[in-house]
């Protein structure tokens, strides 16, 4: 495959509520399809690079205005992201990409819309239309033991715990788990890790430990795939939102408040998912020279 040297490399960091973003401009960079999981480790290691929960690509689309590619900063490539998308909205809108407030999307999930919130010419918050969530078991994927094609609220034995959870995709996988007392982070570690990569989900699995407030309001703590503990998980909200709906929790056809460790979210559930959050632009910078 041969090593490819980099010169210049122009990147913007983002984040949405603390879950950052390193942004790379693809249309001018044209970076090589084998070499894109390989920038996405090297750039998001923390303290030897740039440090992030992931690096996105804006790509040429043929179906939508512009096309969004993720990659965690394990080197997968994610499906979606919520809090990612708000971020190459902001991204495509402020360097005059796609100069819309509504923009057209492609992901790997299908056609997104965002809606872009605007003050004196500076994208203060995204909202996402998210569509439709995925409950069919065999989509998400999760392996149920369920006699019907969702898979809510059942047991799963983790160490010495036994969880409810319920499987939501939002164009990618999500297990969630309601829980009475929140828990601190080497109990999200141990607890999240396992869940990852348990033999029900082959895909893997978000993970998302929910403490509900009010039918209105609840926090979530993430565990994301490919990443571990981040500070906000915008699919992540989605799908708790979806699952507190299906298990009569929160109101129907409201928004709920979801506080993540970064930020607040509001989640509006009824035929599809709506998200509104902020998002922040970081900084600018350029790598003078990297071989990947």
């Amino acid at each position: 495959m041969g090593i490819l040297l980099i010169e210049r490399l122009e990147f913007e960091k983002y984040h949405g509520l603390g879950n950052d973003y390193v942004l790379i401009n693809d249309l001018e960079m044209n970076i090589p399809e084998e070499k894109k999981s390989k920038l996405a480790i090297k750039l998001c290691e923390f303290h030897f690079s740039i440090g992030a929960d992931g690096l996105i690509f804006v790509c040429k689309s043929d179906k939508a205005d512009i096309k969004m590619r993720i990659f965690n900063n394990d080197g997968m490539e994610a499906e979606m992201c919520g809090n990612g998308i708000r971020c190459f909205s902001k991204y495509v809108y402020e360097n005059n990409i796609v100069r819309k407030e509504e923009i057209k999307i492609e992901t790997l999930k299908g056609i997104m819309v965002a809606r872009n919130i605007i003050t004196e010419e500076k994208v203060i918050s995204v909202q996402i239309d998210m569509g439709p969530p995925i409950l069919n078991y065999e989509e998400i994927p999760v392996i149920s033991e369920s006699l019907s094609n969702k898979c809510i609220n059942e047991p799963i034995a983790i160490l010495d715990k036994i969880f409810n959870f319920s499987a939501v995709s939002m164009g990618n996988p999500h297990a969630v788990i309601f829980i009475k007392t929140q828990l601190n982070d080497d109990e999200l570690n141990m607890y999240g890790a396992t869940i990852e990569s348990h033999e029900r989900f082959p895909n893997k699995v978000n993970v998302e430990f929910v403490k509900v407030i009010s039918n209105e309001e609840a926090i979530v703590r993430v565990f994301e795939r490919g990443v571990g503990i981040t500070n906000s998980c915008g699919t992540g909200a989605c799908a708790s939102v979806v699952a507190g709906s299906l298990l009569g929790i929160f109101k129907k056809n409201a928004p709920i408040t979801i506080h993540n460790d970064g930020g607040d979210l509001r989640i509006t559930y009824s035929k599809t998912v709506l998200m509104e959050g902020p998002v922040n632009k970081v900084f600018t910078g350029v790598l003078e020279k990297m071989e990947i």
